[in-house]
């Protein structure tokens, strides 16, 4: 689902955030506006995309009008200086047919009127459509005409001012006066043609044709040769490694050695003067004196042999990130020399002939990796479901259960039959996560030139996910980077400073659909299911019944949903047109993948990872979703202390200082904290069909986002909700899950007398009804004489009597009518029956004021 660039696209009209639920547009010149502040300027009728209208008159005007306030000229009137065309009209009449086409324009709309007044004009008004479409038999006509998007340079005529702003109000007659004026140039956004002539723009970034493969202009032994040049270097490499290592652990195993004597010896002249004045001693004492001795001999070489451990510890770690910066800075060497051969021989393939199926152009791949700039289009532009990649990952997927002995090799299997440099890109990723590298077994004696050797930095840990995805772009001709920075991964929670190098992680950015695009091969590695039966290399008898799951999040990801879980050291390579900084990061809410994947977002937006409760110990978080999940998604949350595993208080879960409820499409968790102090609000969040609940199989959620809750101070003492079932509160999961209608009661908070009636109306058939009433202090078992339901036709009635005065939970159970069919072992055919599944609950507050 197409998601708007939180941080750039704004309503027109309040200037605010414009989320996906709730967008129009983009209009012309890219502006948005909400569905509730698209309306007329004049009358604030509400439109729609069929029912507005722009400004006729001044074309830098972006409001919208209803058909009845538009500014309008009177009929008949042409304003030729406020679409650049006056010029065209004085071009001298060399050609007949064109000037008599655009002259006969203001002759047939209106003799009495004079040209210079004002009136819009536009292709269809005014009749020159069917000169767009005149066949090209006529050149001059059609490239005066169909030149508009050539002419423009950019989008700005020479109608534009070079500031940016326009000068169509200037006369016609200083235009012409312009030296470098052209006759018969028109002014692309007067003619409104501005904002699709940008759209072609950005098309031209990411629709590429589709290309020829490598093997066209590369020859596979001149790419083998320059592989083998650099496993050479690798070799020398990895020996200056080995090297190294025998070197250090010599140095520290003689330094702990030398050590060892030195204490031994301590030891051993402390233990003879001992003896020599106990000699005279009982021999009790002697013996004691003896395995004292021993013990401490024993400790002490317990303890060298610990801090050797340690010492070799700490030294292969610094050794480790030694090589891996090594290994790091070979690759990016090797990388561009295999970018260079594999432009220049396109370049020389080009000169030549077409590098583009059917004929077709595009603008080249560069030659040199471009500066980091924030792509002009977003992830959904260039694919909006991973089953269009599902030819292209069925590649990777058989290819990653093959072994290859050169990279070459392994590449060329992967891009042979890749048409873009998308594609490209994706099954090299996706070979990353289906290969599963962190469980690879080594062989002890790997060779350089086996099957496996190609991963041999993975074995050594001197090369990651990342490097080895920048490494087989380079061998498919993709520029990419490894970005480092900070990352919210594993054991981190919303709060934490980044201050020291905990979080420290790395990435990668492909230039890819004319511009960079992010990629995280380690996070965006799954697992294989049914992993047990997984075939082994070269045997492929199994690979159809197995299913390879991965984060697709992570593939090419928009900077704006990037930026919550990563942040470079380098502020441009955050790919968005408003850098933020480190403290920005470190505030923004806490959300994983699964967050983005269901089109998530924080309809409040001060929301932080870090909310701080009022004088009650209340606070608020408020979860947008888009409209097509409204009906699937199901959210839980947990709660507990943020220093701590507890999630109880007094005796109570922490849980029941929760309320959950769902109004519209914002599901809100109000907490109310029982003690000061700091908690931890953990949201789950998971996608199922009604289908799929009433069956009451038990579901799995996933966390979404966590925030860190923050009480300093509670002046009022809280009370725990009734301990009803777990979830939301309110109606909205009955009529959302089970088609039951509430139509006394629409919300989660009920104020009641001492008597109460809920009605719901059944919009599908359910039976066997139950309702349950909860009291804290008070038995369930003695409150279920104060419930009762009754259903007549399609409504459903509850009526509840309250003992006495105070605050209840009401939980609802249902099942729907019939159910699915059961098959016995005998032949016979039944209907089963769904156990009662909960429906929704309410909190009442029942008092005699009410």
């Amino acid at each position: 689902m197409y998601r708007p660039n939180f941080y750039e696209s704004t309503c027109f009209r309040c200037n605010e955030i414009v989320y996906q639920v709730d967008r129009v547009g983009p209009l012309k010149d890219f502006t948005f506006f909400h569905s509730g502040c698209f309306k007329c300027a004049v009358c604030r009728t509400k439109l729609t995309l069929k029912t507005y209208f722009n400004n006729q008159h001044y074309t830098e005007d972006k409001e919208v009008y209803c058909s009845s306030h538009v500014p309008k000229i009177g009929p008949g009137h042409l304003d030729n200086s406020s679409v650049g065309i006056r010029s065209a009209l004085n071009v001298p009449r060399s050609n007949n047919y064109v000037n008599e086409q655009i002259r006969g324009l203001a002759r047939n709309l209106d003799n009495e009127r004079e040209y210079d007044k004002v009136h819009h004009l536009d292709n269809s008004s005014v009749g020159i459509r069917s000169a767009l479409n005149v066949p090209r038999s006529n050149n001059y006509v059609n490239e005066q005409i169909r030149g508009l998007a050539r002419n423009l340079d950019n989008e700005l005529s020479p109608t534009r001012a070079t500031n940016g702003s326009s000068v169509h109000a200037s006369p016609a007659r200083e235009l012409r006066d312009t030296p470098d004026y052209q006759y018969g140039r028109f002014d692309a956004s007067a003619l409104h043609i501005a904002h699709a002539l940008k759209q072609t723009e950005l098309q031209k970034a990411y629709h590429r044709p589709k290309e020829k493969p490598i093997d066209c202009y590369l020859d596979r032994d001149e790419q083998t040769k320059l592989e083998m040049k650099h496993r050479q270097e690798e070799d020398d490499l990895y020996r200056k490694f080995s090297k190294h290592r025998e070197e250090e652990n010599r140095r520290i195993r003689d330094e702990i050695q030398d050590e060892w004597e030195r204490e031994l010896e301590r030891l051993t002249n402390r233990f003879q003067q001992e003896m020599q004045v106990k000699k005279r001693r009982p021999d009790s004492e002697i013996g004691a004196l003896t395995l004292r001795h021993q013990q401490e001999r024993a400790d002490l070489e317990k303890n060298m042999t610990l801090r050797r451990d340690k010492k070799k510890e700490s030294l292969t770690r610094k050794m480790l990130e030694h090589e891996r910066a090594a290994t790091a800075a070979l690759v990016e060497k090797q990388s561009h020399e295999m970018m260079e051969l594999i432009q220049e021989r396109r370049s020389e393939y080009a000169a030549e002939s077409s590098l583009y199926v059917d004929g077709e152009e595009a603008p080249p791949y560069p030659a040199r990796a471009p500066a980091p700039q924030p792509p002009l289009v977003s992830k959904f532009h260039i694919y909006t479901d991973p089953i269009e990649f599902a030819d292209v990952d069925k590649i990777a997927i058989s290819v990653a259960q093959e072994d290859q002995k050169t990279f070459t090799d392994l590449v060329r299997q992967l891009v042979g039959r890749c048409a873009t440099d998308v594609e490209k890109a994706r099954t090299i990723f996706r070979w990353i996560t289906v290969k599963n590298l962190n469980n690879i077994q080594f062989d002890d004696n790997l060779r350089g030139d086996s099957p496996l050797g190609l991963l041999r930095g993975i074995k050594h840990g001197t090369e990651s996910y990342h490097v080895l995805f920048k490494r087989l772009c380079s061998y498919a001709g993709l520029h990419c980077v490894v970005i480092k920075g900070y990352s919210k991964s594993a054991g981190y929670q919303p709060g934490v400073r980044f201050e020291d190098n905990r979080f420290r992680n790395s990435w990668n950015a492909v230039f890819v659909a004319g511009a960079w695009r992010f990629v995280q091969c380690n996070w965006g590695a799954r697992h294989l299911v049914n992993a047990k039966d997984a075939p082994k290399p070269g045997n492929r008898g199994k690979s159809d019944s197995l299913r390879y799951e991965y984060d697709d999040h992570y593939f090419l990801t928009d900077p704006r949903e990037f930026i919550y879980e990563f942040y470079p050291l380098q502020s441009d390579w955050q790919l968005l047109k408003t850098p933020i900084t480190l403290h920005d990061f470190e505030e923004l809410p806490f959300v994983r993948s699964l967050f983005f994947r269901y089109g998530l977002y924080f309809s409040d937006p001060n929301t932080k990872a870090v909310m701080y409760t009022d004088s009650t110990g209340a606070v608020t978080m408020r979860i947008a979703m888009p409209a097509h999940m409204q009906s699937s998604l199901i959210f839980h949350y947990n709660l507990k202390f943020y220093d701590t595993e507890g999630d109880g208080f007094d005796g109570v879960s922490l849980k029941r200082f929760v309320m959950q409820s769902v109004v519209g499409n914002v599901v809100s968790f109000r907490v109310h904290a029982p003690c000061s102090g700091a908690f931890l609000l953990d949201i789950f969040a998971n996608a199922v069909t009604p289908r799929e609940y009433l069956t009451g199989e038990p579901m799995k959620f996933k966390s979404v986002c966590k925030f860190k809750i923050c009480c300093a101070e509670l002046q009022t003492v809280m009370v725990p909700l009734p301990d009803c079932a777990s979830g939301e509160w309110g109606p909205t999961k009955a009529t959302r899950l089970f088609g039951l209608v509430p139509i006394t009661h629409q919300e989660a908070l009920v104020f009641a007398g001492r008597e109460l009636e809920l009605q719901f109306r059944m919009s599908r058939p359910l039976a066997d009804f139950m309702a349950t009433l909860h009291k804290n202090g008070v038995d369930e078992k003695r409150l279920s004489k104060y419930v009762q339901q009754n259903v007549q036709d399609d409504v459903v009635s509850f009526y509840i009597t309250f003992p006495e005065e105070g605050q209840y939970g009401l939980d609802i159970y249902t099942r729907e009518r019939g159910g699915p069919t059961a098959i016995h072992q005998n032949g016979s055919v039944e209907k089963e029956k769904h156990l009662l599944t909960h429906c929704c609950k309410y909190l009442i507050n029942s008092s005699k004021r009410n």
